[in-house]
């Protein structure tokens, strides 16, 4: 797939790394154009872009910028209309403890609402960047899952092909609504990582 990514952060650099191993078309922006640059240029297989417009030539659009952050970004690479629209993002507090928004809406329920036209789906969210840059594969043979909500099946089915491309399990978590059930557990991922110092080789899972 072409895909591009808005966003050379942590989240933005590992997917961006992961899906061009995996035979994609990567490109990424970021408010820096600097920075954008560098990353880019530290990864294999993928190319740095200007944000104006950058959404013309891309299939997929991968939000990997902070929550705050996300509308003006796709705003500047648009127009996205009929663009499949990836959301990573959680609406979290500055210190990362806490969420901005919830229990009535989520940060991809308003990013759906500024951008009707695009097929939005949530997903990656619950995963640090260390267990994205480093692969799936956790200990004693356990694989890293992502969930995928969306009201869109095209989109819902983009984000399982991408997950899957790089060796995630994906777990249907139903309509985008949903993504108000999990950005709280993205939050508790990162209490638990951080906060209660279990450290980034975590991720939450469903037994089934």
């Amino acid at each position: 797939m072409n895909l591009l990514l808005l966003g050379a952060g942590n989240m933005g650099s590992a997917l961006a790394q992961q899906f061009a191993r995996a035979g994609h078309q990567v490109r990424m922006t970021a408010s820096s154009p600097e920075k954008a640059d560098a990353v880019a240029s530290s990864l294999q297989g993928v190319t740095a872009t200007q944000t104006q417009g950058s959404a013309d030539a891309a299939e997929v659009i991968v939000i990997a910028t902070p929550y705050d952050q996300a509308v003006a970004a796709l705003t500047a690479a648009g127009p996205v209309d009929g663009k499949v629209v990836v959301d990573i993002t959680n609406p979290l507090t500055s210190d990362n403890m806490g969420l901005t928004i919830g229990h009535t809406t989520s940060a991809a329920e308003e990013i759906a609402r500024a951008f009707p036209g695009a097929d939005v789906v949530k997903a990656f969210n619950t995963l640090f960047a260390q267990v994205i840059a480093s692969g799936a594969a956790l200990a004693d043979g356990q694989k890293a899952p992502t969930f995928v909500a969306s009201d869109s099946e095209r989109a819902k089915a983009t984000a399982t092909s991408l997950a899957e491309s790089i060796g995630l399990e994906v777990v249907d978590a139903g309509a985008l609504k949903n993504a108000r059930y999990l950005e709280p557990l993205a939050g508790l991922n990162i209490y638990l990582g951080y906060g209660a110092g279990l450290g980034t080789s975590i991720a939450p899972t469903w037994i089934r």
